[in-house]
Order: structure tokens, then sequence, then C-alpha cells
């Protein structure tokens, strides 16, 4: 073979060993191009299906979400309403929040709609102070008992602003319309059960809210006061009695009481940091007339009327169950007292001026009472016998035993309750049985004594 043709061949060889490498290189461009391109798409996917979760996900349920979507459009701040509309909503919000007395506060009440919120708010309002209360009206019991509190709170001419503790910008304009003087921060996820079903809840209102709240309230000029619930609850697995606000609180018993003293420990943080005036104040075991439908005295009623067995707890030693029972009123004027006497806020425009007040409460009755006598006082009230199914208490949170020392509250601002369980049950059976529109038995019973003398 001649060289020449030797030569061709071995350029031929070369040459297609270059486009091939050509080849490889565009391949290699066109595959890592792709990639980036399905990368990019991927992530924007992703990116917005967090941001539809985020926009549909409510941590109690599609209702009370959808409640908080009509309450922006109802309010004009986030829709494309009236300005003649904003300023009638913005009209009630001020004439809520204007106190009728002299030197009287201007309360923002969160919880509002609520048992301990709605109570408070009607009893500020009737000493002249201003109350605008806040609610979300979610379902974790009934919606429409919440309602009727609005209902009752209207007559005392105290307005709801309908919005969630999480929505920045809606607090912010309610602090932009008013100067609080005070906050009566009563808004959280209560019961201890329920955090085995539904433990975002309590992160998203207990914690996440508290601190939304917070932020709001430390830009705020001026900073309002804050009085916050706390819980018994913090107590958890102490076991010293009566409980008092100088024992151990770090080891709670449920989520519940984790989010509650988190609380605590957060107060704390926003008072060093940049001055707000903070008050928490441990509630024991409230009950009374619009009370909550998740309390074992209430379902009791419930149940006892409906004749239906309850389940009455026994400690895992066969110990009686027992709770420091307090009477919505004696709770009432805890909460009055500690807004009296809640000082100034020293910060200005989210800066600490000067050390500020921070203080903690125990808010109880000081009497416990086993929850086998608080049934044998509802079988007395309702004239019918409760068929009661004895069970060791599970392990889902609750305490065997409360028992709440006061003598702090007592020394700062003279709390000192009053109401025994026997007469304050007295009171709630009188509203239960008129609001659900029931005739207890013991009434016939004394009406046909009365015909027979």
């Amino acid at each position: 073979m001649p060289l020449s043709a030797t030569g061709d061949t071995s350029k031929t060889v070369k040459l297609e060993r270059y486009n091939s490498y050509l080849r490889k290189i565009h391949s290699t461009k066109v595959l890592k191009a792709s990639s980036k391109v399905l990368f990019r798409a991927t992530l924007l996917i992703a990116l917005v299906l967090v941001l539809l979760f985020a926009v549909n996900y409510h941590p109690h349920s599609d209702n009370s979400h959808h409640l908080h979507r009509r309450s922006f459009l109802s309010t004009g701040l986030f829709s494309s309403s009236s300005s003649s509309s904003l300023a009638a909503w913005e009209k009630r919000v001020r004439q809520s929040s204007t106190a009728k007395r002299q030197h009287g506060l201007s309360v923002l009440v969160t919880g509002a709609a609520g048992f301990v919120g709605s109570h408070c708010s009607i009893a500020l309002r009737k000493r002249g102070d201003g109350v605008l209360g806040f609610d979300n009206f979610n379902d974790y019991y009934d919606p429409s008992l919440k309602r009727a509190r609005q209902e009752l709170l209207e007559k005392n001419q105290v307005f709801i602003v309908e919005g969630d503790l999480n929505d920045g910008p809606l607090l912010r304009k309610l602090f932009d319309i008013v100067p609080f003087t005070h906050v009566l921060h009563l808004a959280a996820q209560a019961g201890v059960r329920y955090a085995m079903k539904n433990p975002q809840s309590y992160i998203s209102s207990n914690i996440a809210g508290l601190v939304n709240l917070l932020e709001v309230a430390k830009a705020a000029n001026p900073q309002p006061a804050i009085v916050w619930a706390s819980s018994s609850s913090v107590y958890g697995l102490n076991t010293e009695n009566p409980f008092s606000e100088e024992h151990r609180t770090d080891q709670p018993a449920s989520l519940y009481a984790a989010t509650k003293k988190a609380g605590e420990e957060i107060a704390h943080t926003y008072n060093h940091i940049y001055g707000l005036s903070l008050t928490g104040l441990r509630f024991f075991t409230v009950y009374g007339p619009w009370g909550r439908p998740d309390m074992a005295y209430f379902f009791f009623t419930k149940d006892i009327l409906h004749g239906k067995s309850i389940d009455i707890y026994r400690t895992q030693d066969n110990q009686e169950v027992a709770r420091d029972f307090t009477y919505i009123d004696d709770i009432v004027k805890g909460c009055v007292g500690a807004l009296d006497t809640a000082e100034k806020s020293t910060g200005s425009g989210g800066k600490k001026r000067g050390p500020a007040q921070l203080r903690v409460y125990n808010l109880g009755n000081t009497s416990p009472v086993p929850v086998g006598r608080l049934v044998s006082i509802l079988e007395g009230l309702l004239g019918t016998k409760a068929k009661k199914h004895l069970i060791k208490m599970p392990r889902n949170g609750d305490v065997p035993y409360t028992h709440a020392n006061v003598s702090l509250a007592y020394r700062d601002f003279g709390y000192k309750p009053t109401t025994d369980l026997a007469a304050g049950l007295r009171k709630f059976v009188k509203w239960y049985v008129s609001y659900y529109g029931i005739q207890p038995r013991v009434k016939k019973e004394n009406s046909h004594a009365e015909e027979s003398a």
C-alpha cells in the first residue's frame, strides 16, 4: 500500500475521533443544560407547592381558615373594599378601644370570644375601660358558643376583630389605629389531651402567636404593658404542695404545659431585650357560666343529663384525682388586678430605655377538691345520678393534683378567691340549663313536692 494512502487513512481516523469528541462535548453540555432546567423547574414546582400549602394550611381546621380569610375581606384591609367600608371599620375599632372613664385603660383582649376573655372584656368595659377584642373563632370546640359570647360582648359595646395572632399586618394595623395602654393576651390553644391529636396547633398559637404579638408590641409607640395567660400546667411533675411561683417548672407533663413554659421564657427575653412590661398568670382549672365544653365539669353535666356514663380518673396508686377549681369571677378579679398594677413598658421603637416589670402569679382557689366530689355536687344540682366509670388516669399529660399558693397575688394586688365549688357550680348549672333550654329534674321534683304540700 502506498504511503500516501496510509496517511489519508490515519487522517480520516483522527478526524472521526475528533468529531466523536465534539459530539460527546455537545451531548454533555446539552445534558448539563437539561439537568439545570429540570432542577430549576423542580425547585420552582416545590416552592409553588410550599406556597400553596402555607396559604391554605391552618392549625385548627379549614373552617377556621375560611373565617380568617373572610375577616380580612370584611375589614377591607387586604381587599378592594371601598374606603368608606375601611373607615367604618376603623371607627368601630376606635370606639370600642376608647375609655369612658377618666384615666381609663385601653386594652386589646386577645381570645375575647373565649371563656376567660369574654368575662374579662365585659368586666373592663363595665367599669369604663376601652376594650377591643381579637379572636380567630377556631373550631377547637363548638364555634357557635363563641359567636354567642360575641353577641353578648356586642351588647356591652365591645367589638371583636376577627383575625389570627400570626397575622402581623393585621395586628400592626390595630396598633397603628389605637395607642393601647395594655394587652390582655388570653388567646391560646388550650387543652392537655388535644395536644396528642394536633400538636402543631399548640406551636402555632402558644409560641409563634405569642412571639408575633410581642414583636408588634415591642415596635409600638407607646409600648403597652402586657398581662398574659400562662397555666398551672407548667408545674408539671412537681410534687411540692401547694404550688408556689418559686417551685421548679422544668418538668412539663404535656406539650400544652411545655408551650406555656416556653411562653414564660419568651416573655423574659422580650422583657430583658426590649423593655416590655410582662405579667404571666398561671390559671388553675377555671370554671363557670359560658365555660369551655372540653372541661370535665362541662361535659360531665352534659353526659349526666343525657344518661351517659362518665369516666372518673384515679391515680396509678388508686388515689383520687383532685383539682383546685377556680370560679371565673375570681379569675376576672385577678386579671383586672394584674392590669391595674402593671407598670409601663420602658422601651420605645423596639429599643429598651430601662429595666421593665416582669412578674408571674398563681391564680387559684387554694382549696383542691376531688373530682368525685365535683360529680356529687353536680348530681345534687341536676337531680340525676351519674353513671360513673372509675378508671386509671391515662398517661396523656394530665397530672393527679393541683393546689395553688396565691399569697404573692394577694400581696401585690389583693387577689382573694371567694367562691367555693358548690356555689360556683350552682351558678354554672343555672346558666347551662338556660342556655341549652334544658329543664333539670331537680326542679321538677321540687315542683311536685310543692304541689303535694
